[in-house]
């Protein structure tokens, strides 16, 4: 990978911070700390928060922008082990589907907030900016073509709370916060702890789960310093709502033979955090990390020599009925996070390092290659298919003190610093049986997930030098009002300069209006920029032409897949370096609190994303023209038939409003109710899409840069516009109970060229996309809680909901009903139980 030379900070940014603090000392100001809250609100503050704010005072209840605050008790009252779903069971702008046969989708599902991009959000462990995943998801599921964070490789057991962000917010932390920002705050301090056993499954028999937790801390050296521990250990079993073949009865008569649910997985998770006090004002503390996850899911099903229309007689010798390939992915995460903080003269100053990464090892089993098992007369059924790395490294320091400046009436937080980051990314290819090809013709490469080829190989890296400042204070005891810019310079794509702007009024004690405006960007992912994936076929002479008159390329082995757009084929046609995607926020909102126990907010957004980055369409590159111009730009013996490339390709609008009411009533003997109601309406559109590369259009070539699927579906409404949850607390005595119900709108699955697919109604009209309806989802539990013991029994979706099913068309033959759209998965009731012990 070619780099540019080290960045240089800019001059005026990095002279900012000494310019206000002249400008500060200047009118006086006293060098001192203050926790002191000048707003009139005070009486109504609530736990401090640390995300979107530098100060130290800042809480949910005064926060100048939107934010919600999801403690552990209520992590726990949703009654499943995967943190993504139980975010998505509790913030109505956050979208988590459950895609089957999506190959490396299944693995590490995407989660969304505001109906963007996954990689369009930004997560944080204590404030430390989390790694992304190995995976690029590249097939046709929600987030397609993002590399996002996998938030299961964080324990729930360790979660203290978690303060989710609803705000672009890329001035105060660079990259990936256009939606918003996920900041999970890990429990500290060496007292209490719990132990944990839940187990469950679904209604239909299958998917049992089972998970054990522990959680606790030890003191160190006379209660200087502690050390915490969560571990964790689960199996969840597949599910599968796969349909029979229905073309004819003795298609229907094979049963059930594909897969269409949630993959097989068993993880184990250890997180350990510590601190120690070096002095009564320098802390050291550190978090580490290390996970496995061993998941398996399904591909497409090989019918066998006993279907209606026998497939290869190859086949006869290992799966002469047939065989459905699996796909195992073996996934290791680990991390280290170590730093310093403390104070000194007022001054908050904290120094960290932070490194982390992900491991992913593909493997296909029960599957075999039909032209190695030609060629060389047998076939493993185990494949090796290659490793993807992902890796990240970065080093922070940041400063912070709350000055006194005598011309105005409240403290002045002002912070600054700066941030060294940089990441990397690997593909490691497969052994030769997983994509090996041959000239027979006969299908090459593992049936089910071919291995990555040599040529995919990549090694790439890349680092950004970032400096900011932050000032944020109360004008008035009214008025609060936050600047922050952020300047970064990426290895890669150059620099760019981020900034934003909040205010607060407090008409009253109990209402206050707030807004927002803000800068943002996200940095192309180095596997956007770099990953390839070939699916390779031998053509026999004559069959692959174009041209009139027809011209036809010689027989051979051919390729078609992704290309990296700076290799030299994606650069010849029209494939350029990834410019950063830019957004612009705005957020303006309310929030009111009537009484001491009801508390209401709305806010309305709007964000615009200029050059978002998605795959491009299929490129066919074997006219006499294309093949001809390659020829004569160094590529004469062309191995591919066409290819696509990431593209920054179009430009995208986000309008949307948050609503959050809770309601808390304390009815004596009767007990203590809790009322919760939040609701999103979210709309996505595609402004524009960029023009042709001209070199494109001077070959004829009729590149997609967006096709429909991806105008109106993937980047717009195939996630629901809009989200409703009502949530009821309701505990006496020993006794709690817990019931949600949530409401999914509707949302749309598209083609890519309605004028090539489709059918016909029973009135003649073209049935191509569906657009799915509404569904209520009722999640139910009570617990008992005896000493130190808490029982839990729960039943999630207890209705039995299942989505609409696919149109015909959409059905694969009737073998997959179900959407992978879907917001709330296909698997149905799930029934559990669990057993706390908490000290």
């Amino acid at each position: 990978m070619k780099k540019k030379n080290s960045p240089i900070v800019p001059l005026r940014i990095a002279l900012l911070p000494a310019a206000l603090l002249l400008a500060f000392a200047s009118t006086g100001v006293a060098a001192q700390d203050t926790n002191t809250p000048s707003s009139a609100n005070a009486k109504k503050l609530q736990t401090v928060i640390v995300t979107g704010t530098r100060a130290d005072n800042r809480t949910e209840s005064s926060s100048l922008t939107p934010i919600d605050v999801v403690s552990a008790k209520v992590l726990q009252q949703t009654g499943t082990n995967d943190l993504p779903t139980a975010l998505a069971r509790i913030i109505p702008s956050l979208n988590f589907p459950r895609p089957s046969a999506a190959d490396t989708a299944d693995t590490q599902r995407p989660a969304q907030l505001r109906g963007l991009s996954p990689d369009e959000v930004l997560v944080l462990v204590d404030g430390k900016r989390w790694h992304p995943g190995a995976i690029l998801l590249n097939n046709g599921v929600i987030g397609r073509g993002s590399q996002p964070v996998d938030l299961n490789t964080i324990p729930i057991s360790a979660i203290d709370h978690i303060e989710v962000l609803r705000d672009g917010a890329s001035a105060q932390y660079g990259s990936d916060a256009i939606a918003g920002v996920i900041n999970i705050i890990l429990k500290h301090g060496a007292k209490g702890g719990d132990i944990e056993v839940t187990g469950g499954q679904y209604s239909a028999g299958d998917g049992r789960q089972w998970q054990g937790t522990a959680n606790f801390g030890i003191p160190l050296n006379n209660d200087k310093g502690w050390l915490r521990f969560s571990l964790e250990s689960g199996n969840e079993d597949n599910t599968n709502r796969a349909g029979v073949d229905n073309r004819s009865p003795a298609w229907e008569a094979l049963g059930v033979n594909y897969r269409q649910g949630d993959p097989w997985v068993h993880s184990n998770n250890v997180l350990l955090n510590a601190q120690y006090d070096i002095t009564p004002d320098v802390q050291f503390y550190a978090f580490g990390h290390y996970s496995r996850r061993n998941s398996i899911s399904p591909a497409f099903y090989r019918y066998g020599l006993n279907s209606p229309s026998p497939k290869s007689p190859l086949m006869a010798s290992m799966y002469p009925n047939g065989f459905l390939p699996l796909e195992n992915a073996d996934s290791f995460d680990q991390s280290l996070v170590a730093g310093v903080r403390g104070k000194v003269n007022g001054w908050r100053w904290d120094v960290s390092a932070n490194a982390g990464g992900n491991r992913v090892s593909y493997e296909t089993r029960n599957s075999m290659n039909f032209a190695f098992f030609n060629d060389f007369g047998y076939s493993p059924s185990v494949f090796q298919d290659g490793v993807l790395k992902s890796s990240q490294q970065s080093f922070d320091i940041d400063i912070a003190k709350d000055l006194n400046p005598g011309w105005l009436p409240n403290p002045v937080t002002l912070a600054f610093g700066t941030e060294y980051l940089r990441q990397g990314y690997q593909i490691n290819p497969g052994e030769l049986a997983s994509w090996y090809v041959g000239t027979s013709g006969v299908s090459g490469g593992a049936q089910g997930f071919a291995g990555w080829q040599p040529a995919n190989t990549v090694n790439a890296a890349r680092h950004d030098v970032a400096e900011y400042i932050d000032l944020e204070t109360n004008l008035t005891d009214k008025l609060g009002a936050s600047l922050a810019v952020r300047h970064e310079n990426y290895s890669d794509f150059g620099g760019t300069t981020s900034g934003s702007l909040s205010a607060r009024y407090d008409f009253t004690d109990s209402f206050a209006l707030r807004g927002s405006a803000s800068t943002g960007f996200r940095a192309p992912s180095l596997a956007q920029g770099y990953f390839s994936q070939i699916s390779s076929f031998y053509s026999g002479a004559g069959s692959l032409c174009a041209g009139s008159p027809p011209s036809c390329l010689p027989a051979g082995i051919y390729n078609s897949g992704l290309v990296s757009p700076t290799s030299q084929l994606g650069a010849l046609l029209g494939g350029e370096p990834l410019k950063p995607e830019k957004s612009r926020n705005y957020t303006i909102g309310a929030v009111w609190s009537p009484t001491d126990t009801l508390n209401l907010s709305l806010d309305v957004y709007q964000i615009y994303i200029d050059n978002r980055i998605a795959l491009s369409g299929a490129l066919a590159i074997t006219s006499p023209t294309v093949v001809d111009y390659l020829a004569k730009n160094g590529i004469a013996n062309l191995d591919y038939s066409s290819i696509n490339y990431f593209t920054n390709a179009g430009d995208t609008r986000t309008r949307g409003v948050d609503f959050v009411g809770t309601w808390v009533k304390d009815a004596g003997n009767i007990g203590t109710f809790t009322t919760t109601l939040s609701a999103n309406y979210n709309q996505n559109v595609v402004t524009s899409v960029k023009p042709n590369p001209a070199v494109l259009d001077n070959l004829g070539i009729n590149l997609t840069r967006l096709n429909r699927q991806d105008i109106k579906g993937y980047l717009a409404n195939s996630s629901p516009r809009s989200k409703l949850i009502l949530n009821e607390q309701y505990a006496i005595g020993n006794w709690s109970f817990n019931g949600t119900l949530t409401r999914y709108g509707r949302y749309t699955s598209y083609l890519s060229n309605i004028s090539q697919y489709g059918t016909h109604d029973k009135y003649g009209n073209l049935v191509t996309d569906q657009t799915f309806s509404p569904k209520w989802v009722l999640d139910l539990s009570g617990s008992y809680r005896w000493q130190n013991w808490t029982f839990t029994l729960g039943v999630d979706n207890a209705t039995d909901t299942y989505p609409d099913r696919n149109i015909a068309t959409n059905t694969n033959t009737g073998t997959l009903p179900y959407s992978t759209f879907s917001p709330f998965g296909y698997n149905g009731a799930y029934a559990y139980g669990k057993v706390r012990y908490s000290w």
